[in-house]
């Protein structure tokens, strides 16, 4: 055990030696070190706000689960907020407001911070519109960072200012700082009017599609603003075998950024240099009537509501709940063959099935584009599972294989 006093409070980690990054050599002081090196930053994103507990017990290479309640046995000093989720259920939160706190809550083993888009003085009025650039399979990121300065040209027109920072994935987040004047339904709305005038202007490389047999190139999920919802903030370490990082950027970083140089072992260095990018974000609070302004004309036109997450009940609006290939529609029109391959509870071995599915049947994956191959993280009740599907769209009717048992089938337990 290591005990760590920090702006004169006692914060113990246990077992500091455990390899949390088995092949960088990893371990979970380093992780807990590493955001005390970045605190002023990574605070920018938390502080105040409800923070959802993503935790990586065994490293990160172990399966994660989803903590929404504050631990029984925090320290005294930590705060919790209560808050109501879209169920009518509630739960103690902890709110992160130090340093001390963020290394507390990465003891736990919360490498990925996952903070509302509330702060607690007013949890049903969010400050911050979240804008997730996430590339479906095989696009590059050359093409997520087109898509990010569309997002920016455009918010730049309505006077708005975006603050880009890698995923610490494949894909891109632009935060907005927002007024604390309009509703989740209402962030929502105006999230949803920016996706679809993003696809407008570039068809080719952006959708707003929330079904992903309907879409293609980069994703804008526009459900990442409605209640409950929460993506990785700054300075978060996500688990991929180099401990990349999601990082905030400057504009003038984004042309040349790749996102393979920001790892834990970089972004100490890099803060020290030149600080957090996003230091006065909270000094560029901006309106979102001319978002919703928008949205009113996307209505206008015929443009209703897009589907929710599953987890939400049917909203007012709202088309069929069903993804386009499963809806029993009396108008004739062309069903997707999608068949399910693989279904497990660790995403390499659903992965491993997929290719045994195309060694089985090569003629027909021979045809597959890069998006024919769905790849979904679905979420139970504390873990994530992964289910993949094939879309043989492409195939030729003589050529599609039938659909067997998935391989894996695992059963799903979490």
């Amino acid at each position: 055990m290591e005990r760590l006093v920090i702006d004169g409070r006692e914060v113990f980690i246990t077992n500091p030696g455990k390899l949390y990054f088995r092949d960088a050599g990893i371990t979970k002081l380093d992780v807990v070190q590493y955001f005390l090196a970045v605190a002023p930053g990574a605070l920018i994103g938390i502080r105040d706000r409800p923070l959802v507990l993503k935790r990586f017990v065994d490293g990160a290479e172990g399966p994660p689960f989803y903590q929404k309640r504050a631990p029984a046995n925090r320290p005294p000093w930590m705060r919790t907020v209560t808050l109501r989720f879209p169920s009518g259920r509630t739960a103690d939160e902890l709110v992160v407001d130090d340093a001390a706190g963020l290394a507390w809550v990465v003891n736990t083993g919360n490498m990925e911070l996952h903070p509302h888009a509330v702060v607690t003085g007013d949890l049903d009025h969010p400050n911050e519109l979240r804008i997730d650039l996430d590339p479906n399979p095989g696009v590059g990121w050359d093409q997520v960072r087109q898509v990010a300065f569309e997002v920016r040209a455009f918010l730049e027109e309505l006077g708005m200012v975006g603050w880009v920072k890698t995923s610490g994935s494949r894909g891109m987040h632009i935060n907005v700082r927002i007024a604390q004047r309009w509703g989740f339904q209402e962030v929502r709305r105006a999230a949803l009017a920016l996706a679809r005038e993003i696809e407008r202007r570039v068809p080719a490389l952006a959708t707003s599609k929330w079904w992903k047999e309907e879409r293609h190139g980069v994703f804008i999920d526009y459900n990442q603003n409605a209640k409950d919802r929460t993506t990785a903030a700054a300075y978060s370490v996500r688990p991929l075998p180099d401990a990349r990082v999601s990082a905030p950027l400057d504009w003038s970083e984004v042309a040349d950024a790749d996102p393979a140089d920001f790892t834990l072992r970089t972004i100490p260095a890099r803060f020290r240099a030149r600080g957090d990018p996003h230091e006065k974000m909270d000094e560029a609070v901006c309106s979102l009537d001319a978002l919703l302004e928008r949205a009113r004309r996307d209505e206008a036109e015929g443009l209703g509501d897009a589907p929710w997450p599953p987890m939400y009940i049917k909203q007012e609006g709202e088309p069929p709940r069903a993804a386009p290939s499963r809806r029993r529609n009396p108008v004739p029109r062309t069903r997707m063959p999608l068949i399910v391959v693989a279904n497990a509870q660790d995403r390499a071995n659903a992965l491993a099935g997929l290719e045994r599915w195309k060694a089985r049947h090569p003629e027909a994956a021979k045809h597959l584009a890069v998006d024919d191959v769905l790849i979904d993280s679905m979420r139970g009740r504390a873990y994530t599972w992964t289910r993949i599907r094939v879309n043989l769209r492409h195939v030729p009717e003589a050529l599609r294989p039938p659909p067997e048992p998935p391989d894996p089938d695992e059963p799903i337990t979490r």
